[in-house]
């Protein structure tokens, strides 16, 4: 075998530019495969951190009446829907891989937030308990966060995003200043931000409009002074911090069971739902996925007219050494000995070809990338399924060209011309 690959490379280097317009085809085919697939990868991990984020692995747990969000403003609090309990609470940090948990409910701020004359509109309200921010990745960017005694006194205070602070403030420092929620003076004591900021990458109108989050601002109240401001206790939300993106899935059906569990409610359609950001990644994924098989079966529709070419110069060397075959045959070579030498030729070049294609696909997809401003994610099994790919298109299509050869006669061969 060794010296049938030593005979290979050196039938190879001997008609170098034979050979690389030989492996031409399978370089372009391997390549192209190589760079779509790069390519699609790329864009399904873009897809997925566009809904997921960076590394907040959290998934949300909420209150739905078919497949919409239950809008407690609008309908009221439905019966048989109970507050969630610290007892629940500790049922959803003994779920596996579950780092942390937190409850809490919101509203649309509307015209409910003003400071001064200034109102923050399309914002978001959040009532929220002690867990919240260290489960969402929040961090104080200055003044502090609530304290214990923030939520046992009832006390009327606030915390702040960038947007709804420079909305209402303008650029000032709001710690300290009062601003009205429902009416209610709340002070606010801090100004918050996300641990680490995750831009997601929109590349169109329809991207925007699935990924942007809301810039309007929030504004965050303890969840025990959520009464004072809209009369009432209400059924909260659970959001969950899990160790890893992959397991957000099983948490989430999980903590489903445990809420559901509770619900004594005659309308079936009321249902605690997992927002399951993978499986919405996964949906927009399988979309394009006819596209991108139709455009892989025309990459290999190059591979094809690759083997082609290989067997056509197979049959080519074959004519050219039948004396050099006649006489291993007559001093004694055995079919298998001459089936065996063109067939490991045959395989080396498009082995070569396929080496050369995944080296070529790599730069294709991340010129590909920098012109198209798309991210890119090389696929090592691909590369390695194709250059095995590329070996098994060699052994095919020198199968008849090594035949041919095997079978020759020794003496017709000999008196060959």
């Amino acid at each position: 075998m060794l010296e049938n690959i030593r005979l290979s490379f050196q039938g190879i280097w001997s008609h170098k530019m034979r050979s690389f317009l030989t492996m031409l085809g399978i370089i372009i085919g391997i390549a192209a495969i190589i760079a779509i697939v790069s390519t699609i990868k790329g864009t399904n991990e873009q897809i997925k951190e566009n809904l997921v984020g960076s590394g907040d692995n959290t998934v949300t747990v909420q209150l739905n009446q078919g497949d919409w969000a239950y809008e407690m403003e609008y309908n009221g609090i439905p019966d048989g829907v109970p507050v969630i309990s610290e007892d629940v609470r500790q049922q959803m940090l003994d779920i596996s891989h579950v780092e942390n948990a937190s409850l809490y409910t919101y509203r649309e701020t509307y015209d409910a937030v003003y400071r001064q004359n200034t109102g923050l509109s399309g914002g978001k309200i959040y009532g929220v308990d002690r867990n919240y921010f260290s489960t969402c990745n929040y961090i104080i960017k200055n003044g502090r966060n609530f304290a214990e005694s923030d939520y046992s006194n009832f006390r009327k205070v606030a915390i702040l995003d960038d947007n709804s602070a420079e909305t209402l403030f303008s650029g000032e420092n709001p710690v300290g200043k009062t601003i009205e929620i429902k009416q209610e003076p709340y002070v606010v004591i801090g100004v918050m931000e996300k641990s680490s900021k995750f831009e997601p990458v929109i590349n169109s109108i329809d991207d925007y409009y699935m990924y942007a989050e809301d810039s309007s601002g929030s504004v965050y109240v303890p969840d025990a002074t959520w009464p004072v401001i809209y009369g009432y206790d209400e059924p909260q939300k659970v959001v969950l911090k899990l160790d890893s993106t992959d397991n957000m899935t099983s948490a989430g059906k999980q903590a489903e069971e445990i809420l559901n569990a509770r619900l004594t409610v005659s309308d079936d359609t009321l249902k605690y739902k997992a927002e399951n950001l993978l499986e919405q990644a996964k949906e927009i994924q399988e979309l394009s996925q006819s596209t991108n098989t139709m455009l892989i079966w025309i990459a290999g529709i190059s591979l094809l007219v690759g083997g082609i070419g290989v067997m056509n110069i197979m049959l080519v060397s074959v004519t050219e050494r039948t004396q050099e075959i006649g006489l291993k045959k007559a001093i004694g070579a055995r079919k298998g000995k001459i089936l065996g030498q063109f067939l490991t030729e045959a395989a080396v070049l498009t082995s070569l070809g396929g080496l050369f294609g995944v080296a070529v696909g790599i730069v294709l997809a991340e010129v590909i990338s920098k012109v198209m401003e798309t991210k890119v994610a090389i696929s090592v099994p691909a590369a390695v399924v194709a250059v095995i790919f590329s070996m098994v298109i060699g052994i095919i299509f020198g199968l008849l060209p090594s035949y041919k050869a095997a079978n020759l006669n020794p003496i017709d061969a000999l008196r060959h011309e």
